[in-house]
């Protein structure tokens, strides 16, 4: 092909032309990115950086890229695909007039479908801890037409979820919760959720309260490390990871990942090598990331409120995405119906479909587990 290299790369006159034009759109461009500075060139169809993705994060200016990228079975970057949505509404078999909570808003997309099935006459109070995300989602349901007599937005955690009953008129028709982080959150390396690029090790729900999970690593015994990968994330190498991890000064993801694959790189086969370490970097980051936000004992104390804050024949509906989440839910839920607080639950979880699985494959560990209050509805 005319004026590219050997590589693939662009041959030397025309490289540096295209650098210059490049340079120049950016100056042309500048307070054009959704931060106001000078946005980098958007790298091909699949840009990898976070940065790099503006067109994403611009979702009113590049619809058609969004659909793009969700064609391909991504997520656009700054948003999130809700799960199960179908499955969701049967369970909570809303109708016009119900009042009820979204316990983890996220991006919104839940909420977005509730809300027509409890108009008119009906009420959803939205809470969320994340003080980045809440006032965008907000917007953008607002400019969906949904004003503060329909949805009630507060930021707080969903232990606290008695506090919206007074408002709420007593009680709930129902109550959604989708345990899991958020695509907004995972997706923006300055939040410290993922290993695949280089962040500060945070990985904090609400970044202005706690402590990070770097300050929280810096605490630990290498005994107390290996406990908590086991008890927040069953992960089966914790000895080897605790012992890489002790002791040594760890700020960012990118150091985290390397000290993890160091330490499976002669512990596992080879064979599955890549798998495992992909897998074992996932449940360490879970597992502190459970234990900064303290997300067992917040959502123990979530599940133990649901029964006061339901009335006779209300529904909840709960999303989880690794064992320890699910297996609280289960248990607590079995507990209600053995002593009649519930009168049906789930017996089996419900798994996405196949084909939300291939169109959205962060759903693929999704489970949905629901309860039914006992008593008559009004």
């Amino acid at each position: 092909m005319r004026g590219w290299g050997p590589k693939g790369n662009l041959g030397g006159e025309t490289r540096r032309r295209e650098v210059r034009i490049v340079g120049e759109d950016n100056q042309r461009m500048g307070d054009d990115s959704p931060h106001g500075r000078r946005r980098v060139r958007y790298q091909g169809t699949h840009p990898r950086r976070y940065a790099e993705r503006y067109k994403e994060l611009d979702p009113e200016r590049h619809a058609r890229e969004l659909e793009k990228v969700r064609a391909r079975g991504d997520t656009p970057a700054g948003t999130h695909r809700p799960i199960c949505v179908r499955e969701v509404l049967e369970v909570l078999d809303l109708r016009p007039g119900d009042v009820g909570v979204d316990a983890t808003l996220g991006y919104g997309g839940h909420a977005q479908e509730i809300l027509p099935h409890i108009l008119p006459g009906g009420r959803l109070f939205a809470i969320d801890v994340d003080p980045l995300e809440l006032p965008r989602t907000e917007a953008r349901l607002r400019g969906l037409g949904f004003s503060e007599e329909v949805l009630v937005v507060r930021r707080m955690n969903f232990a606290g979820i008695s506090r919206v009953l007074p408002e709420a008129g007593g009680g709930l028709d129902f109550v959604l919760a989708d345990l899991g982080v958020s695509s907004m959150q995972l997706d923006n390396p300055a939040r410290g959720f993922t290993y695949k690029a280089d962040g500060p090790l945070d990985l904090r729900l609400n970044p202005n309260r706690g402590r990070p999970a770097a300050a929280l690593l810096s605490t630990l015994s290498e005994a107390a490390l290996t406990d908590l990968l086991v008890e927040h994330a069953d992960e089966p190498h914790a000895n080897a990871i605790a012992r890489a991890l002790h002791g040594q000064p760890i700020a960012t993801t990118t150091q985290l990942a390397h000290l993890v694959r160091r330490a499976l790189q002669t512990t596992v086969h080879e064979a599955t090598r890549q798998q495992e370490i992909r897998k074992a970097l996932q449940r360490t980051l879970q597992a502190l990331r459970i234990a900064v936000n303290d997300e067992f004992r917040v959502l123990e104390q979530f599940l133990a409120l649901l029964p006061v804050c339901l009335k006779p024949a209300g529904r909840v509906a709960i999303l989880t995405f690794h064992s320890g989440e699910d297996r609280r839910v289960k248990k607590a839920f079995q507990a209600g119906n053995r002593d009649g607080v519930y009168e049906r639950i789930a017996r089996d979880p419900v798994r996405p479909s196949a084909e939300e699985r291939r169109a959205n494959p962060r759903s693929s560990s999704a489970k949905l587990r629901w309860a039914v209050k006992a008593g008559a509805s009004d």
